[in-house]
């Protein structure tokens, strides 16, 4: 049976900790994040949509101390520490050949059909969808009790032989650590802009 919630706002406590007392952290706090946890957020990451379900993100989850090692050789010096303490890091790659996998994913037409022979077409599909995608994972890390460093300082060739290495057709994204954040880590908020500064109404 389908249910609807159309209509149902969301608690301010709801919207507090997944928009506006959430922040992005630096540090974290010497607490792990189960497997389960993760399954859990994919669980909701895989619900929210994209075109024609195409689910083109493909995530690495970095939690040993190898491959944490392994990662922070790819990154920036500044965000060095930031892998290496957080509990785990999704590295959010996206997959250019996600149309191999239309047929089951979107079975009531023939949509792999409509990416065949348009390579530039799928990555930039799959790169504005698995940002999508990166976006709903901290959103479900967040609504889980969890908090999100989303970091672009790093060598995207260097990320991609390190954890794409036997997927070719994959590519990073972008980075984010999951966690327990450390309130010591994070300044001020920076400020943010109201609806006029960059909306308009057509």
């Amino acid at each position: 049976m389908t249910v609807q919630f159309h209509g149902h706002v969301l608690s301010d406590a709801a919207l507090a900790q997944l928009y506006n007392e959430a922040r992005s952290y630096n540090g974290w706090l010497d607490k792990p994040v189960s497997d389960a946890q993760l399954h859990a957020i994919w669980d909701l990451v895989k619900m929210a949509p994209t075109s024609a379900n195409m689910q083109p993100a493909r995530i690495v989850w970095v939690k040993s101390a190898e491959a944490k090692a392994k990662l922070a050789d790819c990154v920036m010096e500044g965000n060095k520490a930031k892998v290496l303490t957080a509990p785990v890091t999704a590295v959010i790659g996206y997959d250019i050949d996600f149309h191999e996998q239309l047929p089951w994913l979107f079975p009531h037409t023939d949509a792999k059909s409509w990416f065949a022979g348009d390579e530039a077409g799928r990555e930039e599909g799959a790169f504005r969808n698995s940002s999508l995608q990166g976006a709903y994972l901290m959103l479900a890390a967040r609504a889980l009790g969890l908090d999100c460093g989303p970091m672009s300082g790093f060598d995207a060739d260097a990320v991609n032989a390190a954890f794409f290495a036997d997927q070719p057709r994959h590519r990073v994204n972008f980075i984010c650590a999951v966690g327990y954040g450390d309130p010591a880590s994070i300044f001020d908020r920076s400020p943010r802009p109201d609806f006029d500064t960059f909306n308009r109404i057509a």
